[in-house]
């Protein structure tokens, strides 16, 4: 995925990591890695990034300074350098790209900046990655809601949660609790609950890709915030989704048919 970078400026590529280990990345993604001079990220994201690729520089920083790491990127890139700014699963959800696109969005942001080519690589998500060890819970529609009260009020989460799944969509729910958040799991879950039967099939994954994988199918009404951290994805099914015995594994498979019952005539 090789790109001519403008004349007077570099390139900033906002890249997907996906969810854990390499075999998780796409190839475009690997490439624009290995071409980079310099990489940005949070710390434990750049981690992931195994390969040292000589004379390329790092830049960590912390979990919480997206805006700052987005602005970092692109002053680097105007100085003609090839910046890759790393998101874990893919950077347009919930991730790094939105924040490049709000620097952009800036009313003054820096005359530098307008050498700069932007793109973005996608990669594969935490629900995809989960959905995919599980089964094929997202089978029909979905609606993907993060549950961090930090860039948006609770009363917003509320209304999308109680909208969505009245709606029955199957929900992908991330950050769904952190040290300082631990109520809002509850919470939500005593939300959905009273639009699906407590027997729903929920999907329970954790540090999808990386070492001490799990991923656990629980009935709604028995999961516990407990076995639930910022780095889990739950995928609860919708009034359709279904469990099925999988050949040659020792957990049960989820998914959600991809054909609808019919709408009773007059409904």
């Amino acid at each position: 995925m090789s790109r001519a970078r403008p004349r007077n400026g570099g390139r900033l590529a906002v890249v997907g990591l996906g969810p854990g280990g390499v075999g998780w990345r796409t190839a475009a993604a690997s490439a624009l890695l290995a071409e980079a001079t310099d990489l940005v990220g949070y710390s434990a994201y750049l981690a992931m990034v195994d390969a040292q690729v000589a004379g390329q520089v790092r830049h960590p920083s912390d979990n919480r300074e997206e805006e700052r790491r987005a602005a970092q990127a692109l002053d680097l890139a105007a100085e003609g350098r090839s910046v890759a700014l790393v998101s874990s699963g893919d950077p347009g959800v919930f991730a790094m790209a939105a924040a490049v696109m709000e620097q952009l969005d800036r009313p003054d942001r820096p005359a530098a900046w307008e050498s700069v080519e932007v793109v973005v690589s996608p990669g594969v998500s935490a629900a995809q990655a989960a959905a995919a060890l599980s089964g094929a819970p997202l089978g029909h529609d979905f609606a993907t809601i993060s549950l961090s009260d930090n860039l948006k009020p609770w009363s917003v989460i509320e209304s999308r949660l109680a909208a969505a799944a009245a709606a029955d969509f199957v929900l992908a729910l991330y950050n769904p609790a952190s040290r300082h958040r631990s109520s809002q799991l509850e919470r939500a879950l005593a939300l959905i609950g009273a639009y699906r039967d407590p027997a729903t099939p929920v999907v329970v994954a954790r540090d999808v890709g990386r070492p001490g994988e799990t991923v656990r199918v629980v009935p709604l009404g028995e999961v516990d915030p407990a076995m639930v951290d910022m780095r889990t994805v739950l995928i609860v099914g919708s009034s359709q989704t279904r469990t099925v015995a999988l050949p040659g594994r020792a957990r049960l498979g989820v998914y959600t048919p991809r054909r609808y019952p019919e709408v009773s005539a007059g409904a």
